[in-house]
């Protein structure tokens, strides 16, 4: 009976997929037309609505609306153009130092909105026009802007980790977070690489059009201070323990709101209302969600279907290096037509039992898994971040493919070294006594 009602669930889901029924729809439907085939119609019901409320009654959980909010305010607060600014006094006149600094300004601006669609329209939206000034080519403006717009989403604070924390049971938030920071910034550099050597070849240099005085690089950094205090004041506050992730989650709406409203004044009052609006309904779609994927996970914990699959990976070969490329190949095409939370839900309580067999620690396959569907934000046929990032810069799909090729190219080096040297994501949490 369970092979019966795993091979139901999954041919239900697909189906509703591939009908264009939005994913929650289509987790919560499979997952009750499983259990009323299988069980009865009265239990179905029942077990569906407890699973969806419990799924979702969690402290931790709270963290995703208040990041939502934070994001939002600081997605409408202005600071881009001020990250922008310190990214060039840095770079200067690095070949192709305009892309380089649209990459900064990703990682930056990234980070601190929790969206890659933000960052590749905030800051490619800033950049890329004025590429096209200095004489770059469109096509690789755009392509750098939209392979880097994701890296915020492993450099925290990032929604991504809370969502995998929930899903695998409750690994640390604050170790996935701190794991995030180097997988981050070598996806960033290996991309910056490939920035330098096309520049070079290309000639892509610029003379700055500000005389560069001590004045204008104190204002510049003192500018920028106030936008990064809040990763400092999150981060720091919850490795010092003054206060949880959840909470670090309210202090950041709270230091956002004034940094938008009354330092940086880029937000009038009258704007507060659609804010508040847009973060509710965001929040309402990434909790709906979750609730619908914990009656998911308990039709897959019923049909013993992550068991399966572990078993047939496990079966296929016991080398932890294929089984590794397998999981990372799914991944990848799963990331190219599922959104990041849901694919999290899904594929996280699949893959952890592979996973543990082959003793790999669960914070780095956290950081793995959401560098995988990460990299499917800049991939068709659904990638957000693709088509936003090419709209930003009023080009078509197929003007931008090809010159995505290299970048893509660095995308993959960096997860290959994610997943096969677990320094990259445990070293940084190891030190600072998150990891035994």
């Amino acid at each position: 009976m369970q092979l019966e009602a795993a091979i139901v669930l999954v041919i239900i889901f697909f189906f509703l997929l591939a009908m264009s029924v939005p994913v929650s729809f289509s987790i919560i439907t499979s997952a009750l037309i499983t259990i009323i085939m299988f069980l009865t119609p009265q239990f179905g019901m029942f077990i569906s609505a407890q699973k969806m409320v419990s799924g979702i009654d969690s402290f931790t959980l709270l963290a995703v609306p208040f990041f939502i909010l934070a994001g939002q305010l600081m997605s409408s607060g202005g600071i881009a153009k001020r990250l922008i600014n310190l990214a060039m006094l840095v770079l200067g006149k690095v070949p192709g130092s305009l892309a380089l600094t649209n990459i900064a300004g990703n990682a930056m601006f990234g980070s601190l909105s929790g969206s890659g669609i933000a960052a590749a329209t905030a800051i490619g939206g800033v950049m890329n026009p004025l590429e096209k000034e200095h004489g770059y080519d469109e096509g690789f403006s755009a392509a750098a802007n939209i392979a880097t717009a994701p890296v915020g989403q492993l450099i925290p604070p990032t929604n991504a980790f809370i969502v995998y924390s929930a899903a695998s049971g409750g690994a640390s938030v604050a170790t996935l977070f701190m794991a995030g920071w180097i997988p981050g910034l070598l996806w960033a550099l290996l991309c910056m690489i490939v920035v330098f050597v096309y520049a070079k070849k290309h000639g892509y240099v610029i003379e700055r059009t500000e005389k560069m005085t001590a004045s204008y690089a104190l204002k510049t950094v003192w500018d920028a201070i106030p936008s990064f205090l809040l990763i400092v004041i999150i981060i720091g506050g919850i490795l010092s323990g003054k206060f949880t992730p959840t909470e670090a989650s309210g202090v950041a709406v709270v230091y956002a709101f004034i940094l938008s409203l009354f330092v940086y004044k880029s937000i009038k009052v009258s704007e507060i209302k659609d804010i508040l609006v847009n973060s509710a309904v965001m929040t309402t779609i990434v909790m709906l969600i979750i609730g619908a994927s914990s009656v998911l996970s308990f039709v897959l914990s019923f049909t013993g279907l992550p068991q399966a699959i572990s078993n047939l990976m496990l079966g296929i070969s016991d080398n932890k290096i294929v089984i590794l490329l397998l999981i990372n190949v799914i991944l990848l095409i799963v990331g190219t037509f599922m959104d990041m939370a849901p694919a999290l839900l899904i594929f996280t309580p699949i893959f952890l039992p592979v996973i543990k067999s082959i003793g790999m620690d669960p914070i780095q396959f956290g950081v793995m898994m959401v560098m995988n569907l990460s990299i499917g934000t800049v991939t068709p046929p659904v990638g957000s971040v693709l088509f936003v990032g090419c709209s930003v810069a009023k080009l078509k799909v197929e003007d931008v493919i090809k010159k995505l090729v290299p970048f893509f190219a660095a995308i993959v080096v960096a997860l290959l070294f994610v997943t096969f040297v677990p320094a990259f994501s445990t070293w940084l949490p190891t030190i600072l006594g998150l990891m035994d």
